[in-house]
């Protein structure tokens, strides 16, 4: 019960801040709130041409009031507003399609993990090309994984 309440919250937050969201390129990817007390809402943005800190810190002080008006949280709370991070999972596919080009690193439901360049992200799925060792060399081989079949999914940051 108590489970559902938050997520029922979450679910009322996320509305207010896609409300607040005034550029269509800046999205929700995730509203977090913790079952411990006080409690920790974190609210996580991104967008299709990344978000800076001004937007997360306008969204904070909107939320904010919007939160206290309403009186959804009964107790003491912490709002926090940011990006999900480079070690976050992506979790909607316009963080797919915005990180097309870079590595990525799918761990499907069967526990197969896949490697790759992300080629495109489709309405079914992802692409990525994976490199695959025939006899001596190295190939790439094109690789389509459903959505419904992952996992999780995480960008690999690289320093080249």
């Amino acid at each position: 019960m108590f489970i559902q309440v938050l997520m029922d919250i979450a679910q009322k937050i996320r509305e207010l801040a896609e409300i607040h969201l005034t550029d269509a390129s800046h999205f929700v990817v995730d509203v977090v709130i913790s079952k411990h007390r006080p409690h920790k809402v974190s609210v996580f943005l991104d967008g299709d041409n990344g978000i800076t800190i001004d937007h997360c810190s306008d969204l904070s002080r909107a939320l904010s009031e919007d939160l206290d008006k309403l009186d959804l949280i009964k107790e003491n709370y912490m709002l926090e507003v940011g990006t999900p991070g480079l070690d976050q999972p992506l979790k909607l596919k316009r963080q797919f399609i915005k990180n097309i080009g870079r590595g990525l690193k799918v761990v499907r439901k069967d526990k197969i993990i896949w490697q790759g360049k992300l080629t495109a992200a489709t309405e079914s799925g992802v692409n990525l090309d994976v490199e695959e060792k025939v006899g001596k060399k190295m190939e790439i081989k094109p690789v389509e994984i459903p959505y419904s079949e992952i996992e999780k999914a995480i960008v690999i940051v690289s320093f080249k």
